[in-house]
């Protein structure tokens, strides 16, 4: 039986916790020393658009509420980092249309299953999406190969004018806990186990992010440069 005295939020969240965690580790493995690279961030935007994109097509907006979506906000950065031609030759990657098709199958078998999608990906943006973007402003600041004119640009997917990340959050949570509250044992069990699914399609298009490398190798060379900076001026003075 699924305990009843945690929220369905909570008992997703727990269940999800080692996988999570994995998530967690991988993300910082791929972006923590690229952060700043448009090129990598543009790929991270690349890889979620199509997820996106179809949750706010086939989830009701009882679920997926219109201040939440992000299609807009999606093709808004992407044309910044990429050009307004960035879609023209555009195809989704394997893992993407894997992704893709795993929901449509599951919409088919029991939309409810959308909803552990809804939950974790919305509320990743509302968290950690928001973490990133702050390490990502952070670091342009230090950043030598930013143009010093650079303005804050490219950031509407996680901008969210006039709400509060806060109240978003807790409308969310709110929301996902009442339907858990209304679902029969079997559906509410079969979400939970979906909630580790979420993270195992995440984590296999994370792995797919191209360009971390040369990315790393640039905030290298970054160090380095002010390791040989500070022995000259340690020698002149």
């Amino acid at each position: 039986m699924a305990a009843k005295n945690i929220s369905f939020t909570k008992e997703m969240r727990v269940a999800t916790r080692d996988i999570h965690y994995v998530s967690d580790a991988l993300v910082n493995a791929k972006l923590a020393f690229a952060l700043y690279d448009n090129s990598v961030w543009a790929e991270g935007l690349l890889i979620f658009y199509e997820v996106f994109k179809y949750l706010e097509q086939h989830v009701p907006h009882d679920f997926l509420p219109e201040e939440l979506h992000r299609t807009e906000q999606f093709e808004q950065d992407l044309r910044y980092y990429l050009g307004p031609g960035w879609n023209v030759k555009y195809q989704p990657r394997k893992e993407v249309c894997a992704y893709i098709k795993h929901l449509e199958e599951i919409e088919r078998e029991n939309p409810n299953l959308l909803v552990a999608y809804v939950y974790h990906l919305y509320m990743g943006l509302l968290s950690g999406g928001q973490i990133l973007q702050k390490r990502r402003n952070f670091s342009k600041k230090f950043n030598p190969f930013s143009s010093s004119q650079d303005t804050p640009q490219g950031i509407a997917l996680t901008t969210f004018d006039g709400l509060s990340i806060y109240e978003l959050k807790q409308k969310m949570r709110k929301t996902i806990d009442e339907f858990g509250e209304s679902l029969d044992e079997d559906t509410r069990k079969q979400l939970v186990e979906e909630s580790r699914k979420v993270f195992e399609l995440n984590n296999e298009v994370i792995r797919t992010v191209k360009g971390v490398n040369q990315a790393n190798v640039k905030i290298l060379l970054y160090v380095v440069l002010l390791i040989v900076a500070y022995l000259i001026l340690k020698l002149l003075y």
